[in-house]
């Protein structure tokens, strides 16, 4: 199952499914490539299964985002630092201050939300 980000009120784009990762709208997941509309090239254990939900947050310039069912085991990189990370979906998921998931890191277990003030680079769902 793809994973897609749109902001919260274009919720008939959340149906769209593409093999790999479709990624849309604004402060898409990349690395490095557009932010309108650009594919992420991550590598992940093919054990680890897409996470069920929702993972949502705020955008550097306070536009609201999310991701529908997003990949397990898969390390993410924001195009721009988020904020206000609400996981919504049925795995744990790991926000890192980092791109490549580095850097200091809060575990969101499924339903928590992170620490006030927590700004985020990259996330990965599932460890």
């Amino acid at each position: 199952m793809a994973a897609v980000i749109v902001p919260p009120g274009m919720r008939s784009l959340t149906h769209v499914r593409r093999s790999g990762i479709a990624l849309l709208c604004g402060l898409a997941l990349t690395t490095g490539l557009s932010s309108t509309a650009s594919a992420a090239s991550v590598t992940a254990p093919a054990a680890v299964a897409a996470a069920k939900g929702e993972f949502h947050w705020i955008g550097a310039k306070g536009r609201p985002y999310f991701v529908e069912n997003p990949p397990g085991g898969q390390c993410l990189a924001m195009a721009e630092k988020g904020r206000a990370a609400n996981n919504r979906t049925s795995a744990r998921a790991t926000v890192y201050a980092g791109k490549k998931c580095k850097g200091a890191s809060k575990r969101l277990a499924p339903g928590q939300r992170a620490p006030k003030g927590f700004t985020f680079a990259s996330v990965r769902f599932g460890n």
